[in-house]
């Protein structure tokens, strides 16, 4: 039942333009981190690892979890109109594979995100006459983001399923962001879901933020990630009684 819920999450997203918006919004801070890059090439005289600091900046501080947070809303709409909750709530399908079905999409969207802001990084240094190839361990923030990534998807996927709005969780994305700033340069970034993609990918830093706490990252991110699945399952299971 699992694969076959991945497998619908999957068609419909296949029937839909949204993959257009992950396609292209990408290039916008890839753009801007550039520019900015190039605008302070005085200061920024560490060529890779400098122009990561900007890209990141934008994307994994401005752009990422309002993303994200747009195909959450896109894979709740239909569910959310009308009758369909009730619909969906009657199907001959464990609750727990409708949300985790959902949720293995949204990784996988993640994940190829990431993949595509990481190939945009060779391409921008590339356009600007960096040498050689950028370190390796900016190929490891990327993934590292992954994880964080994963947070702000299924919490936001999580609210999505909750509340019946297509924009609403969308804005509690781009408050999270800005509140997730603010928390990844405190000591309690780490413990703040919304801070973690910031923390995984670096941003911003050319120094590893999480030298010396990246097990703390680790099990920050675990935790969340179970608690909130299992948050949303508890509340469907709810929902199916109330049905």
């Amino acid at each position: 039942m699992f694969l076959a819920c991945i497998k619908s999450e999957r068609l419909k997203l296949k029937h839909s333009n949204i993959w257009i918006a992950f396609v292209l919004l990408p290039v916008i801070p890839a753009v801007m981190g550039t520019k900015n890059y190039l605008n302070n090439l005085y200061i920024l005289q560490s060529e890779w690892s400098s122009l990561w600091t900007q890209e990141t900046l934008f994307y994994s501080n401005f752009f990422f979890a309002p993303l994200i947070a747009v195909c959450c809303s896109y894979l709740w709409r239909m569910e959310n109109q009308n009758k369909n909750r009730h619909l969906l709530l009657t199907m001959p399908v464990p609750l727990r594979d409708i949300f985790l079905g959902k949720f293995a999409s949204i990784v996988k969207i993640t994940i190829v995100v990431q993949l595509w802001i990481y190939g945009l990084y060779i391409i921008s240094g590339k356009l600007v006459s960096l040498p050689g190839f950028p370190p390796a361990q900016t190929f490891f923030y990327t993934l590292r983001g992954v994880l964080g990534g994963m947070v702000i998807a299924a919490l936001q996927l999580t609210l999505s399923m909750i509340i019946r709005s297509f924009a609403v969780p969308i804005v509690i994305a781009i408050i999270g962001s800005i509140t997730g700033l603010l928390a990844s340069n405190s000591p309690y970034g780490a413990y703040y879901p919304y801070s973690l993609m910031m923390l995984g990918m670096n941003a911003n830093k050319t120094e590893d933020m999480l030298s010396g706490s990246a097990n703390i990252f680790l099990a920050s991110s675990l935790f969340y990630l179970t608690l909130i699945c299992l948050i949303a399952v508890l509340i469907l299971k709810r929902q199916d009684v109330h049905a």
